[in-house]
């Protein structure tokens, strides 16, 4: 099975191949689509803006799509990143700046108190329109004070379960506790029940 994949995002393209190659699909990134740009992911859910970018490349392709938004939520912060997560320290800003500026927001929270996790919402659409939603959490984590770790992207470095950050762990080790991860395996699943064995 082949699924166009809606971001722009190489590190999600290269993680959605991973973790989908097992069960015997294809990951296409858009570009490869005829696909160069996404519409503004303006909702308030990751659910929503998820489902913005699977439309806008459903629209233009009339493939089997598949769009992510996810991002972390901090407890301390009312839940902030959120939707905010890769535009956190503003439009254009990287990984690193975003880091900081979490690290900064949370400078006087000690360690009990930085619990966070991550959220994915996948949106699928079927070549006849169908719609379905997959949201799945991680495992619960802290946050660190500095950050851990070379691998992983986003905010990988500073996100801890266990003795480990997500930037510490093997792909197979983060896959398995990953929001990412375990949305996948929830679509996996779906599609068994389906019938269309992936």
């Amino acid at each position: 099975m082949k699924l166009i994949l809606a971001t722009q995002n190489a590190h999600k393209a290269k993680e959605f191949s991973r973790l989908l190659a097992p069960y015997g699909v294809t990951v296409i990134p858009m570009t490869a689509a005829g696909v160069f740009e996404l519409p503004p992911e303006d909702g308030t859910t990751f659910a929503e803006n998820a489902a913005i970018k699977a439309r806008a490349v459903f629209a233009a392709t009339g493939g089997a799509v598949l769009a992510d938004d996810s991002g972390l939520t901090v407890d301390a912060l009312s839940g902030a990143p959120g939707v905010y997560s890769a535009r956190y320290a503003g439009e254009g800003a990287s990984s690193e700046d975003c880091i900081k500026k979490l690290l900064h927001e949370l400078r006087d929270i000690p360690a009990n108190k930085r619990t966070a996790r991550f959220v994915c919402a996948l949106v699928l659409i079927e070549p006849d329109g169908s719609e379905h939603l997959f949201e799945e959490s991680s495992d619960e984590g802290i946050i660190a004070f500095s950050p851990r770790g070379d691998s992983g992207f986003g905010y990988d470095p500073v996100f801890l379960v266990g003795e480990h950050s997500f930037a510490e762990l093997t792909p197979e080790e983060k896959d398995r506790v990953s929001h990412r991860g375990k949305a996948l395996r929830r679509l996996a699943v779906w599609f068994r029940e389906k019938g269309e064995g992936i």
